[in-house]
């Protein structure tokens, strides 16, 4: 099969072009996860005549490979027609799509073997390089325009199904968490009559030290009351992080995101059974909220039946063991405006930020009686299995594309 491969340097030339009048307003970066995206670079007092101009289906790459997550960054541009990169970036483009699809080639560079070749064909002592030479000189199965056509579109339809589902799911959380705000922020649940609670003339008492008012009959507890929190385990000195799937699952602040459930999948690593042994006591279980305290602070996500078991960063601390509320109330509130902001006055240190365990303890929640959270859990319990269907949805589809870019790799060429 490698008999049939082809020199990526036949089918590619690199581009050079500066934005030398300073036409173009749009800097992009590329990012490990093969995407451009708005540059977050300080530009203040730059020469920003010698940034590069990169057009619709260019590619772009950033050559330094070492300290990248061990993946190279790269990516198609295909949203806009034009806009500007640093001139720290290496661009190119297709001699002809009739001979090579750039969608075609960006799927190849997707490819997690793609990532570990560029990182074994890197050179340098300081700074580890892939450069225009080890570029030009991969090699890659280059089959007729028909089968790069249909793989391409079977790839398509795939990165399309995922998509509608994440814009669902979005609609789904912003559609709980308004049901949430309208509730237990605006304090205007349904009331006996049926009607708006507050707005009309429900009674209200006074917090007073925090100077908040809320409807009569509501306590104010702090977070421990109701919960457990537990810290997460670093790993032992010498212990490393696997991507065989061989061991437990380790779940990292990488790996969390904006879904509320965090469910296995493939980007997920896994510790070795030999020293799972030694954090074994740091685990989660379905429900559990994690919360991350290092780094990007403030993430909330809720264990996926799929991660039961599935070991913590220290980096993380889980909720369990509810009492008098359910977890998906403490995630609500957590993932709120308010929630969000009384976490941000829980973080402590200047230097290395972090969210500590006893400040955590501390957050102070405003309760409503049972009789109203059993509503709310009613009304949201159908959106949760939506949710969860979903997230679950997209990870097989995730898995369905990983396997489609490994199957490239055996497409017959001419």
């Amino acid at each position: 099969m490698k008999s049939s491969y082809k020199l990526l340097g036949n089918f590619i030339r690199e581009v050079n072009n500066r934005d030398r009048d300073i036409t173009i307003d749009r800097l992009l970066g590329v990012s490990i996860r093969k995407k451009f995206i708005p540059s977050i670079a300080n530009i203040i007092g730059t020469d920003m005549s010698t940034y590069k101009i990169v057009k619709r289906n260019q590619f772009a790459y950033g050559p330094i490979t070492s300290r990248n997550g061990d993946k190279i960054s790269i990516a198609l541009l295909g949203e806009y027609d034009e806009a500007i990169i640093s001139q720290a970036y290496t661009s190119f483009e297709i001699k002809d799509a009739n001979d090579l699809l750039p969608e075609y080639l960006m799927m190849w560079f997707r490819r997690p073997e793609f990532d570990r070749y560029t990182r074994f064909m890197s050179h340098g002592s300081a700074r580890e390089i892939f450069g225009w030479d080890e570029m030009c000189n991969t090699l890659l199965p280059v089959p007729s325009l028909d089968d790069q056509i249909k793989a391409v579109n079977e790839y398509n339809l795939i990165e399309s199904r995922i998509e509608t589902n994440i814009k669902f799911i979005q609609k789904l959380q912003e559609a709980t968490l308004a049901i949430y705000d309208q509730w237990f922020v605006d304090y205007e649940f349904p009331g006996e009559d049926g009607y708006p609670y507050k707005s009309n003339g429900g009674e209200m008492t006074i917090i007073e030290n925090l100077e908040v008012e809320i409807p009569k009959g509501w306590q104010l507890k702090k977070l421990s009351d109701f919960c457990d929190v537990k810290g997460g385990k670093r790993l032992p000195k010498g212990s490393d992080l696997n991507d065989e799937m061989v061991g437990v699952p380790y779940i990292k602040v990488a790996d969390m995101g904006e879904n509320k459930f965090l469910t296995l999948h493939e980007d997920i690593q896994y510790v070795d059974n030999e020293t799972q042994k030694s954090i074994s006591r740091y685990i989660v279980s379905e429900g559990d909220i994690i919360i991350s305290i290092v780094g990007t602070i403030g993430l909330i996500n809720v264990i996926d039946e799929t991660l039961s078991s599935a070991n913590l960063t220290e980096n993380c601390v889980k909720l369990t063991n509810f009492k008098e509320v359910n977890s998906d109330f403490i995630y609500q509130y957590l993932s709120s405006t308010n929630g969000q902001r009384i976490i941000d006055t829980k973080i402590v240190g200047g230097v290395q930020e972090k969210l500590p365990l006893y400040n955590i303890h501390s957050i102070p929640v405003i309760l409503p009686n049972n009789q109203l959270m059993d509503r709310f859990e009613s009304i949201t319990s159908g959106m949760n299995s939506l949710l969860k269907n979903l997230t679950a949805q997209n990870v097989k589809l995730n898995s369905l594309k990983s396997l489609l870019l490994s199957k490239i790799a055996t497409i017959e060429c001419s």
